[in-house]
C-alpha cells in the first residue's frame, strides 16, 4: 500500500511541478490569468480562511456546473430530436413563463451578462427533471426509470443550492454527487 501511496504522491509533485513551469492545460485558466482575476477581485482584501473554503467549494461547484449544462444538452438534444424547431413548446407552461420572466429581467440589464442565449440556459434542475417527466415517453429508453432520474437530479439540485448560497458540503455529500453523476454519465452515456 506504501507503493501506492508514494506512486501517487509522486505524480501530483510532478502535476504541481509542471503547472509551476507554465504547462498550459487544455482547458485551465492559467497561473497568470488567475493572477489578473484574483487582482480584479481584489483576493487580498477578503478573510484568507473564508476563501480557501470558497476554494474548495468551486472545485464541487465546476462539477454540478458541468453537469448541469450536460443535462441540459441532453435534455435538449432529445427534445429537439422528437419535436424538431417546436420543442419548447412541449415544456410545462409554468417552466416557460419563469424562462420568459427570467429572460426578461436579463434583456432590463444590458450592462450585465446573462444566464445565457437560449431559454434551456435558464432551466434549474428542477426544471429539467420536470421537462424530463412531462415527456417521459422520449426520455424512458435512456434513463429506464423516472424515479431515479427525479432523485438524482434533486439530490444535485440541493447540492448545488447549498455551494452557490455560501454553504459547505461534507466529503460525503461530495462522494454522493461524484456518485451520482457517474451515475447518470454511465446511464445516459
Amino acid at each position: 500500500m506504501n507503493d501506492l501511496y508514494t506512486f501517487v504522491y509522486k505524480g501530483i509533485l510532478t502535476d504541481e511541478s509542471l503547472d509551476k513551469v507554465g504547462r498550459k492545460r487544455r482547458y485551465s485558466v492559467g497561473a497568470e490569468e488567475n493572477e489578473i482575476i484574483r487582482s480584479a477581485l481584489s483576493y487580498e482584501m477578503l478573510d484568507l480562511e473564508l476563501v480557501l473554503r470558497a476554494e474548495r467549494m468551486a472545485i464541487v461547484y465546476a462539477a454540478i456546473h458541468a453537469f448541469e449544462n450536460m443535462v441540459r444538452d441532453f435534455v435538449k438534444k432529445a427534445m429537439a430530436e422528437e419535436y424538431e424547431e417546436e420543442w419548447w413548446t412541449k415544456v410545462p407552461t409554468r417552466i416557460d413563463a419563469k424562462v420568459k420572466k427570467r429572460m426578461e429581467d436579463d434583456s432590463k440589464f444590458r450592462w450585465h451578462g446573462t444566464r445565457g442565449a437560449n431559454e434551456m440556459e435558464y432551466c434549474d434542475f428542477g426544471d429539467l427533471s420536470s421537462i424530463i417527466v412531462t415527456n417521459w415517453s422520449i426520455f424512458e429508453e435512456h434513463l429506464v426509470d423516472m424515479e431515479w432520474a427525479k432523485s438524482i437530479l434533486s439530490v444535485l439540485e440541493r447540492s448545488r443550492n447549498i455551494v452557490m448560497h455560501g454553504g459547505v458540503l461534507a466529503r460525503q455529500d461530495i462522494e454522493r454527487i461524484g456518485g451520482n453523476i457517474r451515475d447518470w454519465t454511465r446511464q445516459v452515456g
